[in-house]
């Protein structure tokens, strides 16, 4: 998937939209497959906002940009995982762990997991990243209710 722009440029949140029109061309020519996010810092916000396509099963965000006031509405009944370490310098763990707040207060199966290394860049212990992210979509994508264990 390429962003149209780069950036977030405002409320009009292209990469989010980016998001979404992927989300549909893969229901095109899937006819609908289960689908779990993946995203990186601004990918990880765009894919939050992407989530209430029905084909997403949840998200797994990663050091993701969670500012304050973020939609969470459409995240309930979806289960997601935000990781972050937080000694991150670029976006806010104290943020993603509110965002895991407030999306349980709408009803998503929301879980904040702590990174113990790797910063904003994912590089320092980017085996454990890697592992916790196969062990995640392998768990939503491998049972009838996208449960992990």
């Amino acid at each position: 998937m390429r962003y149209r722009r780069r950036g977030w440029n405002g409320e009009q949140a292209d990469a989010a939209r980016d998001a979404r029109t992927a989300l549909a061309e893969l229901r095109e020519r899937t006819g609908g497959v289960p689908v779990v996010l993946i995203g990186h810092s601004m990918g990880g916000r765009a894919a939050l906002w992407a989530a209430g396509d029905p084909a997403v099963r949840g998200v797994v965000a990663l050091a993701p940009w969670c500012p304050p006031g973020d939609p969470v509405d459409h995240l309930a009944g979806r289960r997601v995982f935000l990781l972050h370490d937080e000694a991150d310098r670029v976006t806010s763990a104290r943020e993603s762990w509110d965002f895991v707040d407030r999306a349980r207060a709408v009803g998503a199966d929301a879980t904040g997991i702590r990174m113990p290394a790797g910063g904003h860049a994912m590089l320092r212990g980017a085996g454990d990243w890697h592992r916790h992210v196969a062990e995640l979509v392998a768990g939503l994508v491998g049972s009838e209710r996208g449960r992990t264990c």
